[in-house]
């Protein structure tokens, strides 16, 4: 109460005991009429309804308050535990009031099966541990909401499960002298992966559709596709929210059709016989070779070269 200057512990008696030294005025602001009052090391106990009331005022006036104490705060979350496959992820929530409802939730908002929460009541206000066990690389939020005092607060954290895909492993699965059957295989991997086969340019092969197996938030992937050339051919594994690359590599020797082989003969023939018939008539025409007929034998003779003409 506040009456011409006068005020609980100054000047005034008859305040709640409950009260007592812990309520108090802005000194400042009463000469300005603001009758605002401070209460300290609130309660649960001092939640309900305030009424300010000015009976001095023509007309009087009356103004009320809702006061809740006890809001949640923000939880603290923590990583229990974690292996390869999984982590184990607890939240706790201390001195709420009232009861609030808590959650696990994954980044898409989710809920998460969890636990049966651990709930201890002290004089109306709450303590709470709730956990709930991942196996996906994701962020998790633990979301804490008190309707009745329209709160909502909650605390986030990011969990890596070491799932990153291996090396990939590709093998030859059949083979003709015009094609082969490529297959990559990826196991354990999380997230999920993109899966390619490309050719030594990098180019991306047309590939089957891929069959995938999720377990547990892991992916087993199988890739196949043909070839018909010989090359060096890649399996790509890309996980680009964890930022992971991994290949492996094959090397691929289509042996071609016989057809090929007589193909190839055949010109090799040609062109040898045109080479030939070339190197004769050039040396022909350079005189290294005479077409003339003796007249005596009747036979063709060859050019005398000078060492013959200082024999005779």
């Amino acid at each position: 109460m506040y009456d011409g200057g006068d005020y609980y512990a100054h000047g005034l008696s008859g305040q709640d005991k409950q009260f007592e030294g812990r309520v108090s005025h802005f000194n400042d602001e009463l000469k300005n009429g603001n009758a605002s009052i401070k209460i300290r090391k609130t309660k649960v106990a001092d939640s309900g309804n305030y009424t300010c009331f000015f009976p001095r005022l023509q007309p009087s006036q009356m103004f009320h308050i809702e006061l809740v104490v006890g809001a949640a705060s923000k939880p603290s979350v923590t990583i229990l535990d974690q292996s390869k496959d999984w982590s184990l992820l607890q939240c706790e929530v201390y001195g709420a009031s009232p009861r609030p409802k808590v959650e696990w939730r994954d980044s898409s908002g989710n809920i998460l099966h969890a636990k049966e929460a651990q709930v201890t009541e002290r004089g109306g206000s709450y303590d709470i541990i709730l956990q709930t066990t991942v196996t996906k690389t994701d962020h998790y939020s633990c979301v804490v909401t008190q309707d009745q005092i329209k709160h909502h607060t909650e605390a986030e954290t990011y969990v890596h499960i070491n799932g990153a895909a291996s090396e990939p492993h590709v093998t030859i699965l059949d083979q003709s002298k015009d094609w082969s059957l490529l297959q990559c295989l990826v196991r354990g991997a999380s997230p999920r992966p993109k899966v390619e086969w490309r050719d030594s340019s990098g180019n991306i092969l047309h590939a089957k559709e891929a069959q995938v197996t999720e377990r547990g938030g892991s992916y087993d992937i199988i890739l196949q596709t043909t070839v018909t050339k010989t090359d060096h051919y890649s399996c790509v594994v890309t996980q680009d929210q964890i930022k992971h690359h991994t290949e492996a590599e094959t090397y691929v020797h289509i042996n071609g059709s016989i057809v090929g082989y007589v193909v190839a003969a055949v010109v090799t023939f040609v062109i040898t016989l045109i080479v030939g018939v070339i190197v004769q008539a050039a040396l022909f025409v350079t005189g290294r070779i005479s077409c003339r007929k003796d007249e005596e034998k009747g036979e063709p003779i060859k050019d005398r070269t000078e060492s013959d003409l200082l024999a005779e």
